[in-house]
């Protein structure tokens, strides 16, 4: 049965390195991919692929949402909502709802729920905790809006192999850093199995970094 998957802000590296895998294994032949994105142009590498469908919008705007969000079974985006009011988590909601899209899920970072533990979480703290208080609303916007959602708690990001442990709510977090290709797949596995890690707020890192304090690249 053919899946289709939207993929918001779909020119980020994570956006990009599920988009490849969509493509290129056998396991996702029947999802087919809605690219949302600023300038379309960016990825014209896929443009001519049959099973993609790119479309210039922006999260500030409710309407071009909506029309993004008909016909999706999944929405998937891919960067933090930093914005003072929420209005990109809200207007992702608010679309789905218009259109009965019902599985989420939405990126985020560590230390919205104090749950990074030690030096590390001191210096996250100080280094991002300008921006947590719009990172937890927008991870509280998700867990009341109704919908299927899981919000990815993102560590400090690089570029290895696929490694990682998943922590839930109200779980200490476990590592420091993690790679783009775990959160990847983490995504991926959303897409297979819609079911898994459903009506969840995760933290991803690669439990081998436990215990740094400064990110591992």
């Amino acid at each position: 049965m053919t899946k289709n998957v939207l993929i918001i802000a779909a020119n980020g590296q994570i956006s990009r390195l599920v988009q490849e895998r969509v493509l290129n294994e056998d396991e996702f032949a029947d999802v087919n991919l809605t690219l949302f994105l600023r300038n379309k142009s960016r990825l014209a590498n896929v443009a001519n692929n049959s099973r993609v469908t790119l479309i210039e919008g922006s999260l500030d705007s409710l309407e071009d949402l909506t029309q993004a969000t008909k016909g999706q079974d999944i929405v998937f985006v891919g960067v933090v909502d930093h914005t003072s009011d929420n209005h990109q988590t809200q207007n992702v909601v608010d679309a789905m709802k218009a259109n009965g899209a019902q599985r989420l899920i939405y990126t985020n970072v560590l230390g919205i729920y104090d749950e990074v533990p030690g030096e590390y979480g001191k210096w996250n703290q100080q280094t991002i905790g300008s921006g947590l208080p719009s990172a937890l609303k927008s991870d509280q916007i998700l867990e009341q809006s109704g919908l299927d959602y899981t919000t990815l708690r993102l560590p400090w990001l690089n570029d290895r192999e696929v490694k990682y442990e998943v922590t839930h709510k109200n779980e200490p977090y476990l590592g420091v850093s993690g790679s783009r290709k775990s959160i990847a797949d983490v995504v991926l596995r959303i897409i297979a199995k819609p079911d898994f890690l459903k009506n969840d707020s995760v933290g991803i890192a690669d439990p081998n970094t436990q215990g740094e304090t400064r990110p591992v690249y």
